[in-house]
């Protein structure tokens, strides 16, 4: 995971482990009231439906995934070829969180994760693509910033 040789890359935005403790925290807290307030069978069953909630939720939520490989930027469900990109810039904490905000720009595509606080910004060349920029949370934007660049530039040599 993390791999930029070769323009490639990949990487899972996963949810950090701090989160999946706080929802045990809450949930055990949450079982707790709900075995003084109703029947035993009745809390467990609550506490196990939010728990499989709770579980499912965190588990979309961190199953982003940011890749390039074969001459392709991947962002979730979304993708472009390297082609169309223009030099990809790593942000620090400040700068992303201004391009997040108040920089901000409606079109563009966004692949953010509130407990990453680190980005890349990919300008879009495509003229038919109203989109400006891709937006990308990630744990290490340089290494993802030189694979978009390489997988550019190996596209560019290439015959």
């Amino acid at each position: 995971m993390g791999e930029a040789a070769g323009g490639h890359y990949s990487e899972r935005l996963h949810v950090p482990l701090r989160w999946w403790v706080q929802a045990i925290m809450l949930l055990a807290t949450l079982w707790l009231a709900f075995v003084v307030a109703m029947p035993a069978w009745a809390a467990f069953a609550a506490t196990a439906a939010l728990l499989a909630s709770v579980g499912g939720l965190l588990l979309w939520v961190g199953s982003a995934v940011v890749r390039v490989a074969d001459g392709e930027l991947r962002a979730g469900p979304a993708s472009i070829p390297v082609a169309l990109l223009g030099e990809p810039e790593a942000l620090d904490p400040e700068a992303t969180r201004r391009v997040h905000g108040v920089e901000a720009d409606a079109r563009a595509y966004l692949l953010t994760r509130p407990y990453l606080k680190r980005a890349v910004r990919v300008p879009v060349l495509d003229p038919q693509d109203p989109t400006p920029y891709w937006l990308l949370s990630t744990r290490r934007p340089q290494r993802l910033a030189a694979a978009i660049d390489g997988a550019r530039r190996a596209g560019v040599d290439s015959p």
